[in-house]
């Protein structure tokens, strides 16, 4: 990487793989150029640097923090090799879960030029229902029941998506988010209302951008219209939204404000925004360079740019139990004026993380079960009384502000979040080892998201397909 010349020394040691050929090597975070870097040499591919942390605000030191290992509940796989082979899970992992992915499909009707799960590139067919009983009951097995998110591919491809929704529920799953494009949704109204009826929570919608030339780059065709119209449908069937953008530097960075902007037009319909900045495993349109790559406190900068500082930096805050350099949240409750109140602050001069929302003890690692809790409260369609609520309460003064602001609570709160995946570039196996978002492999592993969509420099995946 280039430009990066002033070294301050070594901040931590971990492991990680080499890009090349996959293979566990020793790695250290280093600050340089006050930049955070991970930096690690391969005996037989040479030298890695790569950015983790670019920006002041906040300071890396107040925003990565130590944490406790959580006891997993039932380790499933025998160690052999280590992390990251012996992934299944096994007794060195550090995290409990929280979200797992099952991929019901790796069939889609995009061919985009960034898929994380490579989709549509083999005919693989469906797990049978049978199968997926299998995948529901092990998860019950170790620990569960677990938010589940249906994934793929692209999972509306499935007909019988309504019944898997409903055999989860009668297993004792309550909460399901669909990972979509929403393609069939905005087409298929009916199918919609069908998944509700089976119990479905939410639609995390792909969504890249508020410009048609967003998605003829990331997805290959202009479908923001489809896109709007799947808002619109989900709030006439009662189905929270959760819009998902990859963040791509050079496509569409300068445009996180708009999309904001957009979700916020639409409360209490879309729940909120999830931003991932770009990692490169699965497919990706090009050669990799340190330009290409985005980090938290970069997007976080850019919100607060493009939003004219209505959302703050102090705003956001570490998450309760990923590692620091794994996510961000801001969480919201709009008033009935549009404005959006905060109750997360994250304190730079603090040890502590200051936080009104009661969800979390204040600077805590919180329990996986109560993460669980409060992404399912906070991510579900708001009731149905939510609407009329709104202009009930649209005068000032017809209400006190206690009441007022307990029911803006209940139905029109906003979050602001993202998720920082790893790939074989970045791969730290500490951070990996608190990973609580996993994916159930094929012959029913639980692998962590990261490992299980890695692939080298080539494409080859280290677990996926294997």
């Amino acid at each position: 990487m280039n430009n990066v010349t002033e070294k301050k020394g070594i901040l931590t040691t971990t492991e990680s793989v080499c890009p090349h050929c996959l293979q566990r090597i020793p790695a250290a975070r280093v600050e340089r150029g006050g930049h955070i870097y991970l930096e690690k040499t391969c005996p037989e591919h040479g030298y890695f640097l790569v950015p983790l942390w670019r920006g002041q605000q906040p300071s890396y030191g107040s925003w990565v923090k130590p944490r406790e290992r959580v006891k997993t509940a039932v380790p499933l796989n025998p160690e052999g090799r280590g992390c990251p082979f012996d992934c299944g899970h096994c007794r060195e992992h550090r995290q409990a879960i929280c979200m797992v992915l099952l991929e019901v499909t790796s069939r889609c009707n995009l061919d985009c030029p960034v898929c994380f799960a490579s989709a549509g590139e083999e005919e693989i067919p469906d797990p049978d229902l049978e199968t997926i009983k299998g995948w529901y009951q092990r998860l019950l097995d170790s620990g569960g029941p677990y938010n589940i998110q249906l994934s793929g591919g692209e999972p509306t491809l499935r007909d019988d998506l309504p019944e898997l929704i409903a055999l989860g529920r009668s297993l004792g799953f309550s909460f399901f988010q669909l990972n979509t494009n929403g393609l069939r949704l905005c087409r298929e109204p009916e199918f919609l209302g069908a998944l509700k009826q089976a119990g479905l929570s939410t639609v995390f919608l792909q969504f890249d951008g508020t410009r048609r030339d967003i998605h003829l780059q990331l997805r290959g065709r202009d479908i923001l219209a489809e896109k709007l119209e799947v808002i619109k449908l989900c709030g006439e069937a009662g189905v929270g939204v959760v819009l998902v953008p990859t963040v791509v530097p050079g496509v569409n960075d300068q445009n996180l404000g708009e999309i904001i902007q957009l979700a916020v037009e639409n409360i209490p319909v879309v729940r909120g925004v999830h931003f991932q900045p770009i990692s490169y495993f699965g497919r990706y349109p090009s050669q990799l360079s340190e330009q290409q790559r985005i980090t938290i406190p970069e997007v976080m900068s850019r919100i607060v740019q493009q939003t004219a500082e209505k959302i703050k930096i102090v705003d956001f805050r570490p998450s309760c139990i990923w590692d620091g350099l794994c996510s961000f949240h801001a969480n919201y409750i709009q008033m009935p004026d549009g404005e959006l109140v905060p109750t997360t602050r994250h304190d730079e001069n603090s040890n502590l993380d200051n936080c009104c929302e009661g969800s979390f003890r204040a600077g805590s690692w919180g329990e996986p079960e109560q993460v669980r809790n409060f992404i399912a409260s906070r991510w579900s369609a708001p009731g149905p009384s939510a609407q009329v609520q709104n202009s009930c309460c649209s005068q000032k003064g017809e209400k006190d502000s206690l009441d007022l602001f307990l029911e803006r609570i209940k139905n029109y709160t906003f979050c602001i979040s993202g998720m920082a995946f790893q790939d074989a570039w970045n791969l730290d196996l500490e951070r990996l080892r608190y990973c609580s978002v996993h994916v159930v492999a094929p012959d029913g592993k639980l692998i962590p998201f990261c490992a299980y969509n890695l692939t080298n420099s080539e494409g080859v995946p280290l677990h996926r397909g294997r």
